[in-house]
């Protein structure tokens, strides 16, 4: 995937992966990596100003394997901004379609 292409989606990406449930950053990477070519790097940074922006919170869950591991959760803006996205890229992906499809005729 196009890189700034990959930088619009991300952000609604992982909301969208936080409101299915909570998760820590490995794991939201991991599931992000084949569609959208995801990498370690990029998540720390983006989680981080997820949470400065109110959008998820944090929480530190006990570990049998390691130390505690940080989980994120959506939190009601986060869930309200996710809502917003989903609208915003429903109606580009349609007029991008309209375009695209006009191209081919």
């Amino acid at each position: 995937m196009k890189t700034q292409l990959k930088k619009g989606v991300l952000e609604m990406c992982v909301l969208a992966l936080l409101a299915r449930h909570d998760s820590y950053a490995y794991e939201i990477v991991s599931t992000l990596a084949d569609g959208v070519d995801m990498s370690e790097g990029t998540i720390y940074p983006l989680m981080r100003r997820l949470q400065n922006d109110g959008l998820v919170s944090t929480y530190l869950v006990e570990s049998d394997a390691g130390p505690p591991r940080k989980y994120y959760r959506l939190e009601a803006k986060g869930t309200d901004a996710l809502a917003e996205m989903k609208v915003e890229w429903s109606g580009f992906l349609e007029e991008v379609n309209k375009i695209l499809e006009g191209a081919a005729a």
